[in-house]
């Protein structure tokens, strides 16, 4: 039995206060019990840098595979049965749900169309929806960081690359939300359960849909090259072409969106790094790598334990799911100096808030360009920019992700 000491820690863990700072939590999992147990979020939970690296690399033990089908596990037999297109969709291959050597392929496919040739090539369309975005801001001067930026343009830019009419860019931002929002919560409600398998049987018809048409009449863009693979039938089948297509587009953009409103809030926190940055623009990149650090956009990633292990004392058994909290990786004082300090001319800086090992983000440079065409455009056309509220408007439902449901500023 947990003491209570243990359950109210436990409590703590799942908790709104947690949601909106959890890095005094995290910092004491950290010193106390860097592989701790929680109920309340169904597996172990891990704090330290090192531990993180150990996990990211050994696949053999901590697996990608099947990790999201045992959020209906808990469910009776009869209320699992609802949810089958929910548990095979999480069961079948895809890029992220899978891996070496199935996740190698996968990976080799898309590779390509993240490369630094082609988003060099879209840094042009970056700026120009940048520019009209600060462009609609300027008149009224005021805007919502969130809703005017930091969530059209990753989309944007995602869709053009994947091959998706401009019209249909709008349906993915409630799909995305919908899939996600089961995901690093321990017994995910039932209704929470049916919004993320409607999201999945949308996205399906629409992807399905999308590919016949790319496969007839194929375009210079990533879902016509996936098509024309899967057509191919050694390299892809249409299972794993179908999930690697979702994968991309609702996973592919939320990181950046959380990067660029992390960004502006952190930044306006702390005046001094945003007149040191408008004082030396060449802080650019710098800046970029101190967000990702210090207010990681994944907070969290679950691993499934293929087969037992030890770790930090602990025994972590077959079939148990392992949390790798990346938001206290990055501020593991035996890696960073002042952690909890905001600093954009920070020198040592290996974080690893895109993961690390055969699962590092495929779209990691994507995010970084995106971020570099929005803070030195925020730099030259709204130098004056401030927040209208000094308390964080946090979104607490998604356990997975450290990002802000609004952001209003005045420019």
């Amino acid at each position: 039995m947990p003491t209570a000491s243990e359950k109210a820690l436990d409590d703590l863990l799942v908790s709104q206060e947690f949601m909106e700072d959890p890095y005094p939590l995290l910092r004491q999992l950290r010193e106390e019990d860097p592989v701790h147990w929680s109920d309340s979020i169904g597996g172990w939970i891990l704090t330290r840098y090192d531990d993180m690296v150990v996990t990211f690399k050994d696949t053999g033990h901590y697996s990608n595979e099947g990790r999201l089908a045992k959020a209906v596990a808990y469910l009776p037999p009869e209320t699992r049965a609802e949810f089958k297109t929910f548990e095979d969709h999480y069961r079948q291959r895809s890029l992220i749900h899978s891996d070496p050597p199935d996740h190698t392929r996968l990976r080799s496919l898309v590779t390509k169309a993240f490369n630094a040739r082609v988003v060099e090539g879209m840094r042009p369309r970056m700026q120009e929806v940048v520019n009209q975005v600060f462009d609609a801001a300027l008149q009224p001067g005021q805007m919502d960081v969130i809703k005017d930026l930091a969530i059209p343009l990753p989309v944007t830019v995602l869709a053009e690359i994947l091959g998706v009419p401009k019209a249909d860019v709008h349906l993915f931002k409630d799909w995305a939300d919908g899939l996600l929002a089961f995901q690093g919560v321990n017994k995910p409600p039932v209704p929470v359960l049916r919004r993320s398998q409607e999201s999945i049987l949308g996205l399906r018809t629409y992807l399905g849909a999308l590919l016949k048409q790319k496969k007839a009449h194929p375009g210079e863009d990533l879902l016509s090259e996936l098509a024309a693979a899967e057509a191919e039938g050694e390299r892809l089948s249409e299972t794993e072409l179908l999930n690697t297509c979702i994968t991309l587009l609702v996973a592919g953009h939320e990181t950046t969106t959380s990067l660029i409103g992390n960004g502006i809030w952190a930044l306006l926190r702390h005046p001094d790094q945003w007149q040191l940055l408008k004082n030396d623009p060449t802080l650019v990149t710098s800046a970029i790598e101190e967000i990702l650090r210090f207010e990681s956009p994944v907070a969290r990633q679950p691993r499934l334990m293929k087969v037992e292990a030890e770790m930090g004392g602990k025994q972590l058994r077959q079939g148990e799911m392992v949390f790798q909290m990346l938001n206290a990786a990055n501020r593991d004082p035996a890696y960073f100096t002042d952690p909890d300090l905001f600093d954009i001319r920070r020198q040592k800086n290996r974080h690893i808030a895109f993961g690390l090992g055969p699962h590092f983000c495929v779209g990691a440079l994507l995010a970084r360009t995106e971020g570099q065409v929005v803070f030195s455009t925020l730099i030259t056309r709204l130098p004056n920019i401030r927040l209208v509220n000094e308390k964080p408007d946090w979104d607490v439902h998604k356990p997975n992700s450290r990002m802000l449901k609004s952001l209003p500023v005045l420019v």
